[in-house]
């Protein structure tokens, strides 16, 4: 069993996110819910749980604060969150994970069974990233945190040539001509990648547009990257591209 936490100012979500849980990840064992961070912090300190749902908005002290409060993150952590922009970008720029409110069924099992599969603490890598971005949300960091199968991995984001989709994963190509297996769709990869120089140029290919060396035409065409590959460009996606890459 995964003994866990609930922290949320609100009471109703705790009580929800306690049935959902019960009903649907019947691994997980809730120890615990918590109206207030002071209240969670000392519970925490206490007995650390193998698994903290954190929601972010709460007053007087809110689930980012917590976070920086508790020096050892002994624990798998799954924030729980209203949207919010700039929140959820640097939540997903640290490769943490996060459920948005109301919670569905099927994003909560599938956060569950991610944290059944490694059952690791957040890397500290993770954590400064997360607390960088949101300091600097319009800063552009070198390196983006990448989750992989075996864990995380922090790949430079100028080394990365083109990320093509595998199913539920992409594979990242990059200049050394080695390949990283991110357990991420290319949706979310894309979306890590907005605020770089990357274009979707196919419903299966994200490239860096600055590792383009050709556009050859076609009804949609192709691109030839500096390591030589070709890339599909969609018919739909075809004049996006070509405005991008004109000065």
């Amino acid at each position: 069993m995964i003994k866990a936490i609930i922290v949320d100012d609100e009471p109703y979500c705790c009580e929800a996110l306690a049935i959902l849980l019960e009903r649907y990840c019947p691994r997980v064992e809730v120890t615990g819910s918590y109206h207030s961070g002071v209240d969670a912090l000392n519970a925490i300190r206490r007995r650390p749980p193998q698994l903290l749902f954190l929601d972010i908005e709460m007053p007087r002290m809110n689930g980012f604060e917590l976070l920086e409060k508790i020096k050892d993150l002994s624990f798998e952590l799954i924030f729980t969150t209203s949207y919010d922009q700039y929140a959820i970008k640097a939540i997903r720029f640290s490769a943490l994970d996060y459920l948005l409110k109301p919670i569905d069924r099927e994003e909560l099992q599938r956060s569950v069974q991610k944290v059944e599969q490694r059952l690791q603490s957040p890397l500290p890598q993770q954590i400064d990233l997360l607390f960088q971005k949101l300091q600097s949300p319009g800063h552009l960091f070198s390196k983006i945190a990448i989750p992989t199968m075996e864990g995380l991995q922090m790949v430079a984001v100028d080394s990365i040539i083109h990320c093509a989709s595998d199913s539920n994963y992409t594979i990242l190509t990059l200049k050394d001509q080695s390949k990283v297996i991110a357990s991420r769709t290319l949706k979310e990869i894309e979306e890590l990648l907005e605020d770089y120089s990357f274009a979707r140029v196919h419903h299966s290919s994200v490239v860096n547009l600055n590792e383009v060396c050709k556009y050859i035409k076609g009804e949609g065409g192709y691109l030839i990257m500096s390591d030589g590959s070709s890339v599909n460009v969609s018919r739909s996606r075809k004049e996006m591209l070509l405005k991008k890459l004109q000065p």
